[in-house]
């Protein structure tokens, strides 16, 4: 299957359709207190590039967005596909678009946040196999047992 992915408004129908989907998969992994999304209007926002992974017949099969903290700090944010296409290097594909936004901006280090437990091992695999190491709470994120976060250095790669 051959995949496109682009920057595009969060702000579209299918996009919505993406992080309700995101939203009911995240819902029984978690309690609501550390679910912290974004809404589509919150992605919609000049700090957050969103991307979207399309098919070849042009549906939204993925998605995952890059917010900017100043422009030192980058995170990844409402990283999602739809459980047909898992396997695929979707993820993957979306994770490539985000870190050579974040390297462009130059920023120094991206970050995530993302929830524990069985329903995230994917997730946790993705990350490690990309290069993102744990790390502690950042920002405003509670430092709890529902929450794992990871990081990924990008300003060593351009000192080097």
């Amino acid at each position: 299957m051959a995949i496109s992915i682009a920057v595009e408004t969060p702000l579209q129908d299918d996009v919505r359709a993406l992080v309700a989907q995101l939203n009911d998969h995240l819902l029984p992994l978690s309690p609501l207190e550390f679910q912290f999304k974004m809404t589509v209007e919150q992605m919609a926002d000049s700090d957050t590039t969103l991307f979207v992974a399309r098919d070849d017949e042009g549906r939204a099969v993925g998605m995952g967005a890059l917010k900017a903290h100043g422009p030192e700090l980058g995170e990844v944010k409402r990283m999602y596909t739809v459980p047909e296409v898992r396997g695929q290097r979707v993820g993957r594909q979306l994770l490539d678009a985000i870190v050579a936004l974040a390297r462009q901006r130059q920023m120094a280090t991206v970050m995530l946040e993302t929830g524990t437990g069985d329903g995230m091992a994917e997730a946790h695999r993705l990350y490690t196999r990309y290069g993102f190491v744990p790390r502690g709470p950042f920002l405003d994120y509670p430092d709890s047992a529902w929450s794992a976060f990871f990081e990924l250095r990008l300003d060593a790669e351009q000192a080097a």
